[in-house]
């Protein structure tokens, strides 16, 4: 048989037949008139080369085949109501691995707490935290879909992707106490000290230094690391200076730090996921604990 020949509509009014064994008790049942409901008849007859209804003493009833057919037709129209507008899932009982991608800064900020609430609200949920590639990489995961979600600061969002604003950061001038710099910090003295400069990939030289060129100075990069995460233990141990987020900063406590002495642009944050995953309860409920712990800091 061709199934493309087959109308999904003719097996619903099948089943109201085959529940009434009354043509026009069926006709009611699903909104047809008392003929379309006997031509529905025809067409089934057809379709399964057996007369399913047949008259007896004042009354209809089934066939065997007819019979025969009533279980497995109610749960064939299940699976497809199932398919079409699945059940909501309780997030108690849901079992599902997501994909984040995001840079060491936020997740310093992010993943223990939201592991902890996902343990209460979630258990099944598991998390994978991608290693980082910067902005382009993550946008080109949510669209390939190896990724689910992702932290990063993405530029105006385009059609199949979902972007929302987590908060917008500025920098400071992190050290460790009693630095020699921190009694009278300003431009020279945060130029005399030798920089940590994070970068995931190597690079020596950053849009700050453009703009200390620019006014005749230069800083020295004593230091290259690739994440945030080492930062402050090596700012405890040494008389070495970084610029860091200043939630990154605010997180590890047992620093000190000041405004750059020359202007620094901020950067906001963005939560971002594709429209294609908007009704996922998982991933719905994951975003939320995201945004909801960034935009407390």
């Amino acid at each position: 048989m061709n199934l493309r020949s087959l109308d999904l509509n003719l097996l619903v009014v099948l089943d109201a037949l085959l529940d009434e064994a009354h043509v026009s008790r069926a006709a009611d049942r699903v909104g047809l008139s008392q003929p379309a409901a006997s031509a529905a008849l025809q067409r089934c007859r057809h379709v399964f080369r057996d007369e399913l209804l047949e008259r007896g003493r004042g009354t209809m009833r089934l066939t065997p085949k007819a019979e025969a057919l009533r279980a497995p037709l109610k749960s064939l129209l299940a699976g497809v109501v199932d398919l079409v507008d699945p059940p909501k899932v309780p997030l108690s009982e849901i079992r599902q691995t997501l994909r984040v991608t995001m840079a060491d800064y936020p997740a310093l900020l992010v993943i223990a707490p939201m592991q902890q609430e996902l343990q209460h609200s979630a258990p099944g949920v598991d998390l994978v935290i991608q290693p980082w590639h910067g902005a382009d990489a993550a946008r080109l995961r949510l669209m390939e879909g190896t990724a689910d979600l992702a932290i990063s600061v993405f530029p105006p969002a385009e059609d199949k992707l979902h972007r929302e604003e987590l908060l917008v950061e500025h920098y400071v001038v992190a050290m460790r106490e009693g630095h020699p710099a921190a009694s009278n910090f300003n431009l020279d003295t945060w130029l005399r000290y030798p920089h940590i400069l994070v970068s995931g990939r190597g690079d020596t030289r950053t849009p700050l230094d453009a703009e200390l060129a620019g006014r005749g100075l230069a800083r020295r990069v004593g230091l290259v690391v690739p994440n945030f995460q080492i930062v402050p233990s090596l700012l405890q141990g040494s008389d070495m200076i970084a610029m860091l987020p200043s939630r990154v900063v605010a997180a590890e406590g047992e620093l000190i730090s000041f405004p750059p002495p020359i202007p620094i642009s901020g950067f906001p944050l963005h939560l971002a996921w594709h429209h294609r995953r908007a009704t996922d309860t998982a991933l719905r409920h994951v975003a939320g604990i995201v945004a909801s712990l960034l935009r407390e800091r």
